[in-house]
């Protein structure tokens, strides 16, 4: 695989998964539990929109197709896609939208950090605003397990629960494959596998302070790396692409 290509489908995965996350905080939109986590779930949500379009735009550069971030996104079916099979998971209560926020921050906190070191200067460019922005991230997502888990007996349950039905779709996040192995040659791409142990640390010690019991199955799901999904993104494509397919090229 040659850098080119290693480059473009390392910015589609890192673009799609920002893509999907944002489209799924978005169904908060107007029915956060309270106001304020409605605003804060919203604003969360175009951080990963603002990223998505960055990535996808640049990934569209590389390609050099003349493909566009709204080409990218609207026009790629669901194999096409590469985004981590945790982002596209129906949103659930509150609580499972806290857990899952609670793993993707603390992998995105360590993941971008290591990319804005990047030798590709476009590409750390991206990864040093969005560190900023996923530093809030996390410690929204942490303050709220700790007030879930240290709550009442149902939130603390909900919490739990949705720890351990999210689990197995985290080891997704750490694979690599000849794509990053191209890239880390090149210092573009960041190596996950040191990053593991960090993030395992960071949420045990979390989910420890927040009375939450780590799961202790082993079972990870996989497939992103191949475009295989979970049957929720088709739906999700089918909702977020609805526009640009019945009407083509449309302009207003």
């Amino acid at each position: 695989m040659n850098q080119q290509n290693a480059l473009y489908t390392y910015l589609l995965r890192l673009g799609d998964s920002a893509l999907i996350q944002s489209h799924r905080l978005s169904e908060w939109c107007s029915r956060g539990p309270i106001l304020e986590e409605d605003l804060a779930l919203t604003n969360i949500a175009l951080d990963n929109l603002g990223r998505a379009q960055a990535l996808l735009r640049y990934a569209g550069e590389v390609e050099g197709k003349k493909r566009t971030e709204d080409d990218l996104a609207y026009k790629r079916g669901e194999r096409q896609f590469y985004n981590n099979l945790i982002t596209e998971l129906p949103t659930g209560d509150f609580a499972y939208t806290i857990a899952k926020q609670l793993f993707i921050a603390a992998f995105e906190s360590l993941l971008f950090t290591e990319l804005s070191k990047s030798k590709d200067d476009t590409l750390a460019g991206i990864a040093a605003k969005t560190l900023k922005e996923v530093k809030y991230h996390l410690v929204h997502a942490r303050d709220w397990c700790y007030r879930l888990g240290r709550g009442t007996v149902i939130s603390n349950s909900k919490l739990q629960h949705a720890v351990d039905e999210l689990w197995m779709y985290t080891g997704e996040m750490f694979e690599m494959d000849e794509v990053d192995a191209t890239l880390l040659k090149e210092g573009i791409a960041a190596d996950l596998a040191p990053l593991k142990p960090k993030w395992m640390e960071h949420v045990t010690a979390i989910l420890k302070d927040a009375d939450i019991l780590l799961p202790a199955g082993e079972f990870m799901q996989t497939g992103s790396r191949a475009g295989i999904h979970t049957e929720h993104l088709g739906h999700i494509l089918t909702e977020m692409q609805y526009l640009q397919r019945a009407y083509p090229e449309a302009i207003w």
